[in-house]
């Protein structure tokens, strides 16, 4: 069995609103293995955001646990957590969010820069290659066309060589062309880096790249 590099279980979580309080999840079990793609599909408010806020670190659960690599992240400092973001975890989410003001090449160096690491200019440069968007590195985003920024956004959430890489929708702003390119880029970088990929969608055909698939509704997590 591969190694599972991040379990967690009976994950629950509510939201007030006024009077009112929604419970999104309610005790949800899953685990990743390295090296694998782990898809969660579901329909639009299902919960897949907030369950992949929980498991990235970025929110915390009402109740339950997570453990990245064997260690319960609960015991954590908020410095600890930092740097296990900085360090482990790579983010792609359905807006690109590039910064509009600086080039392609500048864009995926941003998280470098912002921790003050040593760049990894080459490693850039190399993504870039592999992934065909070399010619595009000293354009704008404005200058790039939407799936080429969704690929770029996805080359940003790899410079820091996560071992995990949470994908949130990453599918959802894009036309089935784009999509599909974005789809065969998640399988390549699989591949090729043997990267661990959490990814969310509501469509079945992007959810098919799964080694491993799930569904959430309501607020329950089943295994496909």
């Amino acid at each position: 069995m591969d190694k599972v590099i991040l379990e967690a279980q009976g994950l629950v979580k509510s939201y007030t609103n006024g009077p009112n309080k929604l419970k999104v999840l309610d005790g949800i079990d899953i685990s990743l293995e390295a090296g694998k793609i782990v898809t969660i599909m579901g329909k639009s408010g299902s919960g897949k955001s907030t369950l992949l806020n929980i498991l990235s670190t970025l929110d915390n659960p009402d109740q339950g646990t997570l453990k990245i690599n064997g260690n319960n992240i609960k015991s954590y400092s908020d410095n600890d957590i930092s740097y296990l973001r900085n360090s482990y975890i790579g983010f792609v989410f359905q807006f690109h969010h590039l910064l509009p003001d600086f080039t392609v090449f500048e864009n995926i160096l941003m998280p470098q820069w912002i921790n003050k690491k040593n760049s990894k200019v080459n490693w850039a440069l190399e993504l870039l290659d592999t992934l065909e968007l070399i010619k595009s590195k000293d354009q704008y985003p404005s200058e790039l066309s939407g799936g080429e920024r969704q690929r770029v956004a996805v080359l940003r959430g790899l410079i820091n060589k996560p071992r995990i890489l949470f994908a949130d929708e990453p599918t959802g702003n894009l036309d089935e062309k784009n999509a599909l390119i974005l789809v065969d880029l998640f399988k390549k970088i699989n591949r090729d880096y043997n990267m661990t990929i959490l990814l969310t969608t509501h469509n079945p055909d992007v959810a098919a790249i799964g080694n491993v698939k799930y569904e959430l509704k309501k607020t329950l997590l089943e295994k496909k």
